[in-house]
């Protein structure tokens, strides 16, 4: 038996439609999008076009041109951070969030560019509001965080955060790696700038797509990230100011967009609420059975509704990178070990230098995955 619990990292396996548009794409298009007048050309707009129209409509946003596409969502947030920040500005995120942010605002810290607030969390994982509030400063500008941990699951408060963050004229943008395509996210009850996707994960798409959606205010704070051509204004060596162009220079990654398209198109079939439920109810059934396992340790909350289906764990009896080796190579059972590139959520939980062993549930999972990983652990546990 295969089971396939690193979702987390990213969605396996994909819907059968998600390949076929990519393979399509690649066969009966081919051609760079936004690069000529050619019927391919043009079918590739269409493709590039729907996609953008789709995150729009999925995100609740209003303006398809703020749609942005990028590799990934590490390219997202430095592209955000780094065309935005100004000398001087105090800028806060949270000790559960992952390298993606905290690695491009700490350059800019070491460099003295900013003043950087790491604010803590409890060892559950989640954001104290008012202790959000008492880090503010006058000079407080720029507010990044993650919407859910991607250790725990943990998932912030971040409407009434975003809240704050616009009533005193703070840029807020938000990291949804880990809840994009989990739980239902609108732009404007987010209260936020901008917000960061990344395809692969919970939309369902391949690896490769990100990207972001950015609201007129925050664009105007912005430069230019990376520069180069765009398929438009190339008279000229400037780099265009208006959206997408102004973010969107080199070859996009056209067929991986055409498969992030069917992901999105798979989810609205099937139902955000549908696919959020039964992700809950298999949290809850494995976190439920961990709990029943006297040598595990689970970490965060032990309420599903208070997470996504992100569960780590260690065991006092064995180290996780080798439960999850033998989870692996006897088992089939596929899990991540480690620190998750999120060095400060580990201490923050308490598991620092040695990490975790995460499970990440997704959307093709059932209660037979759940109680198989379960005898698993049992079975392993009971021979150490």
């Amino acid at each position: 038996m295969k089971v396939y619990l690193d979702n987390a990292a990213t969605t396996f396996p994909k819907p059968p439609e998600v390949y076929s548009s990519m393979m399509n794409y690649m066969m009966n298009i081919g051609t760079n999008p936004g690069r000529g007048v050619s019927t391919a050309s043009l079918a590739g707009n269409r493709v590039i076009l729907n996609c953008r129209y789709a995150i729009m409509d999925f995100f609740h946003f209003d303006k398809v041109e703020n749609v942005i596409f990028t590799p990934n969502i590490t390219t997202s947030l430095n592209t955000l951070i780094k065309s935005s920040v100004q000398t001087g500005w105090h800028v806060i995120t949270s000790s559960m969030d992952h390298n993606a942010t905290l690695r491009p605002l700490n350059s800019l810290f070491q460099k003295g560019i900013i003043e950087l607030d790491i604010l803590p969390c409890s060892k559950e994982g989640f954001i104290n509001v008012d202790d959000f509030i008492n880090k503010l400063k006058p000079n407080t500008k720029l507010v990044v965080l993650s919407h859910a941990s991607n250790i725990i699951g943990s998932i912030q408060p971040l409407e009434a955060i975003g809240e704050i963050c616009k009533n005193k004229n703070i840029y807020f943008i938000i990291d949804a790696a880990q809840t994009a395509g989990v739980l239902p996210l609108d732009f404007y009850k987010l209260n936020c700038n901008a917000l960061a996707f990344t395809g692969h994960k919970s939309l369902l798409g391949p690896q490769g797509t990100g990207g972001f959606i950015i609201d007129d205010k925050l664009n105007q704070q912005c430069t230019s990230f990376i520069e180069g051509g765009t398929g438009s204004l190339s008279s000229s060596i400037v780099q265009p100011d208006f959206l997408p162009d102004k973010f969107e220079s080199g070859t996009l990654n056209a067929p991986g967009i055409a498969g992030l398209l069917e992901g999105l198109n798979f989810i609205n079939s099937e139902g955000l609420e549908s696919i959020r439920k039964n992700e809950e109810y298999l949290c809850k059934s494995f976190i439920d059975g961990l709990l029943n396992i006297s040598s595990i340790n689970v970490y965060g909350s032990k309420c599903s509704s208070k997470r996504t289906a992100t569960i780590s764990i260690n065991s006092s009896k064995i180290d996780n990178s080798d439960l999850g080796f033998i989870l692996d190579s006897e088992y089939g059972i596929t899990t991540r070990t480690g620190l998750h590139c999120a060095p400060n959520a580990h201490k923050t939980i308490g598991t620092y230098p040695s990490g975790t062993l995460r499970f990440g549930i997704g959307p093709f999972n059932d209660i037979k995955d759940i109680n198989y990983t379960l005898s698993a652990l049992n079975t392993i546990i009971r021979k150490v």
